[in-house]
């Protein structure tokens, strides 16, 4: 998604600035044409030396600014080169700057000079974050729909307090950039309420037993991000997903449950207020007869393993679903995934089916890529070849946006 993409990062001075070094190595990896500014506070916490080797391109520095050196105003330059602007840290300082259209150094003149998107994650104590003064100037940043916020989340801070104004993770600012180089900031589905099932169920036979699968949630965590970055109101119901891969600060609700029992139930409170409704998740088809409170002797298993079916989840919402929502399953099948996606499409009475073969490598459950068939109810059909499940993920909204938004 990044490829050949122009990023340019803006860092300011706070000590979360050192987790800007695994974001500017993470994207070099990824293709990205990486450009770095450091403002002259940023300097004490890491080197331009540092970032010219992370980026495999000099760091940009005041200095640099000041000096009749280049052929065109390196502002200029800069900001119109740039495919997108991360700043990160955002402090205080930094903040009351861009909300008052102040440029007194390289990185400000060239948000002044620059039209790209702009994705922000701030930093700072606590008590700093909190202030009103904090608050009014972050909400006035972010009516500009230029800019584009991740975090901050909460935690242990450099200060020893616990609290809010954690800078967000590398990998989440990662993705974060990833949405917005591939949507270039368009909010397509502002507003739009969109209700997404990621994660497997599990359905336990005793405390310690369950029938399960090897779901991680990755492609429901994915949609409720694609989605949020594109303005819907999302909410993930999600069941068993490794704490790890849950982000720290989500712009999206997030529901857990563990059983289908219990996501039949969160899916069915949710659905009469949502527009879309996504269901990704790998729900169990049977569940045991019996539970007991206690574990079972080994001995004991294969006489008390009685199977019934769980409540099919796709279906039942497929019943209720009103002419003005659009719903979406998901199809994971080995050898032809074609067929018994438009037999699901069809019993199931929904409006797009993603079938995925889960026999292919690097596709289907537990992986960071995926390939899919798109197919909707009126027989159009869309190949995707593999890619991030964050790409398969906007590229099923784009698939869902002229068929939805056109029957609400």
């Amino acid at each position: 998604m990044l490829k050949c993409k122009s990023i340019l990062i803006g860092v300011s001075g706070g000590i979360a600035a050192y987790k800007v070094c695994e974001v500017i190595s993470s994207l070099f990896q990824e293709g990205a044409k990486v450009r770095v500014i450091l403002t002259e506070t940023a300097q004490s916490f890491i080197t331009p030396l540092t970032v010219a080797t992370l980026s495999r391109h000099q760091a940009y520095t005041d200095q640099d600014f000041w000096q009749a050196t280049h052929s065109r105003p390196l502002h200029i330059a800069l900001g119109e080169e740039a495919d997108l602007l991360l700043i990160a840290p955002l402090t205080a300082n930094m903040l009351a700057k861009l909300t008052y259209g102040l440029a007194d150094n390289l990185l400000t003149n060239t948000v002044l000079a620059s039209r790209c998107p702009i994705l922000l994650a701030p930093a700072m104590n606590t008590e700093m974050w909190e202030q009103p003064v904090i608050q009014r100037n972050w909400q006035q940043l972010k009516l500009d729909s230029r800019y584009h916020t991740i975090g901050p989340g909460s935690g242990l801070l450099a200060c020893d307090r616990l609290g809010a104004g954690r800078m967000a993770e590398p990998k989440e600012i990662i993705a974060e950039i990833q949405s917005l180089a591939y949507t270039k900031g368009q909010q397509d589905f502002q507003g739009k309420r969109i209700l997404i099932s990621g994660g497997g169920t599990r359905e336990y036979l005793d405390p310690v037993r369950f029938l399960g699968n090897p779901s991680t949630g990755k492609m429901g965590l994915a949609l409720a991000q694609a989605a949020s970055d594109r303005g819907a109101v999302v909410t993930l119901i999600h069941g068993a997903i490794a704490p790890e891969l849950l982000p720290k600060s989500p712009n999206y609700n997030l529901i857990s449950m563990v059983t289908a029992e219990e996501m039949e139930t969160a899916m069915i409170s949710h659905l009469e207020e949502s527009e879309i409704v996504i269901m990704s998740a790998a729900v169990a088809d049977v569940k045991p007869a019996n539970y007991t409170n206690y574990k079972l002797p080994k001995k004991e298993l294969s006489l008390n393993l009685k199977l019934e079916p769980v409540v099919d989840i796709l279906a039942k919402l497929g019943t209720l679903k009103k002419d003005h929502q659009t719903l979406i399953g998901f199809a994971a099948q080995t050898g032809d995934i074609v067929k018994p996606a438009l037999d699901k499409l069809k019993r199931k009475n929904l409006d797009i089916i993603v079938a995925n073969p889960i026999d292919t490598p690097e596709a289907g459950f537990g992986t960071n890529t995926n390939q899919a068939i798109f197919i909707d109810n009126k027989g159009e059909q869309k190949n995707i070849d593999s890619c991030s499940k964050l790409e398969l993920a906007h590229r099923l909204l784009d698939f869902v946006k002229i068929r939805a938004l056109n029957k609400v």
